[in-house]
């Protein structure tokens, strides 16, 4: 049986956070923050309603949503002010895992067939503005929505009972306040997930905790290994490497006891065991530095554990990123990590179309323009397929080289990042 998903949800107009169903209420934060947090949090997913108005919003909101899907680790949903199919393509190009199209507009209802032929079943919702509308979800379904998202927030018992007696896979939205709502959403087999306006600060994990004592099936940190099979240290402690889960960088070193351990499985942040002050230490508590955990894992002797987090600020209490920042002895190396060789040559390459350098052949591009750039990508591309006709490998080599250097040109023209890429690639 799939987890049930608890997912934050956000109106987005005039390119701020508005409470959903509740257009006149903005969020003191902005939308990437919000997103980011509720993410590291817990939230399983994403809910962004585009309110926008005029197409210049709409634009903007666009925009919007790529950066919340490439700053996000989890999945977006994205949609609201469809007009013609180009815009279900945008939000699908933004970063959105699915776009909804509005079934409380006729002309959405006959773009569903168009939609879901065109990009798959499986990227096309259908919202439901209010239970009035349920009575249609089998008609939506065999149009090509795979999932409903009942936007009505006033759920009833009745509502509950419609939904129970529907086939389709559904989405429910209503306030995160009501947990008896909430919890009777969840325990409909055909309701995947409740989306809610969740008020900032409030923390994911702690209402999925509570959804669990109720005995509904959701996604929490559970260790595969109990900590009496960890090997502790004379004062009864467990070491715990901690690195940042994108760039790999260690942070920092420090201490857990049972407590510690399960707390931070609890919360789903680093929660250690301070030696000096003897209590526990959740960490960020009074910094706002927080370690949102993305993995846990025991080392071979099951005598140290290593985890991968999300950090927010520094690690260091120094004010530094990581603690290991004093430097004793360094050779000097070559290094091929692939995307640390991409990322720093894109920077490279982004650094000219700011800074443009005299004779450069990377601003000589940029200079001609887009033709040029397309130009020189398709000859690299034709190098590549003769190249691999030879039986020298070496010329591949060289030629995959030249056209990726050029796609990077392309890349940093259009805007495109390698996060962008990798995600996209990953998605697949």
């Amino acid at each position: 049986m799939e987890c049930k998903k608890l997912i934050a949800g956000f109106g987005i107009k005039n390119g701020r956070a508005v409470k959903l169903n509740h257009i006149q209420t903005c969020y003191e934060e902005d939308l990437l923050t919000l997103a980011r947090y509720f993410g590291d949090s817990g939230a399983d997913e994403l809910f962004l309603y585009d309110l926008s108005e005029t197409e210049e919003d709409h634009e903007k909101t666009i925009g919007l949503m790529k950066e919340v899907a490439r700053l996000s680790d989890i999945p977006v949903i994205a949609g609201g002010r469809v007009k013609r199919l180009e815009d279900v393509k945008k939000y699908l190009y933004a970063g959105s895992k699915a776009a909804f199209l509005n079934a409380g507009i006729e002309e959405n209802v006959d773009l569903l067939k168009e939609a879901a032929d065109r990009f798959g079943d499986d990227k096309i919702y259908a919202y439901l503005p209010d239970a009035s509308y349920l009575n249609r979800a089998a008609e939506y379904a065999q149009l090509g929505a795979s999932v409903m998202i009942l936007g009505d927030p006033k759920i009833t018992g009745d509502t509950l009972r419609a939904v129970s007696d529907c086939e389709e896979h559904f989405l429910l939205t209503g306030s995160s306040e009501d947990r008896t709502i909430m919890a009777a959403s969840l325990n409909i087999n055909q309701v995947e997930g409740f989306v809610t306006a969740f008020e900032p600060g409030c923390v994911c994990m702690d209402v999925k905790q509570e959804l669990k004592s109720q005995g509904i099936q959701v996604d929490t940190f559970e260790s595969s290994i109990a900590f009496d099979q960890f090997k502790l240290n004379s004062d009864g402690l467990i070491p715990v490497i901690t690195q940042d889960y994108q760039t790999r960088e260690v942070l920092m070193l420090a201490y857990m006891n049972r407590e510690a351990f399960h707390e931070t499985l609890r919360t789903g942040c680093m929660t250690y065991y301070s030696r000096s002050r003897q209590s526990l230490w959740k960490k960020g508590e009074t910094s706002g530095h927080y370690q949102y955990v993305k993995s846990l894992s025991l080392d071979c002797d099951n005598d140290t554990l290593l985890a991968k987090v999300n950090q927010i600020g520094a690690a260091c209490h120094t004010g530094k990123r990581s603690c290991f920042y004093q430097n004793l002895v360094q050779k000097e190396y070559q290094d091929s990590n692939p995307l640390k060789v991409f990322e720093e040559v894109l920077q490279v390459i982004l650094d000219r179309k700011v800074n443009p350098k005299e004779g450069s052949y990377t601003n000589y591009l940029f200079d001609k323009g887009m033709d040029k750039i397309l130009k020189k990508l398709g000859e690299e591309a034709t190098e590549i397929i003769i190249a691999a006709k030879n039986p020298n490998p070496e010329e591949v080599k060289y030629e995959i080289s030249d056209f990726l250097y050029h796609m990077m040109v392309l890349m940093a023209q259009k805007g495109v990042t390698w996060e962008d890429i990798t995600r996209e690639l990953a998605n697949r």
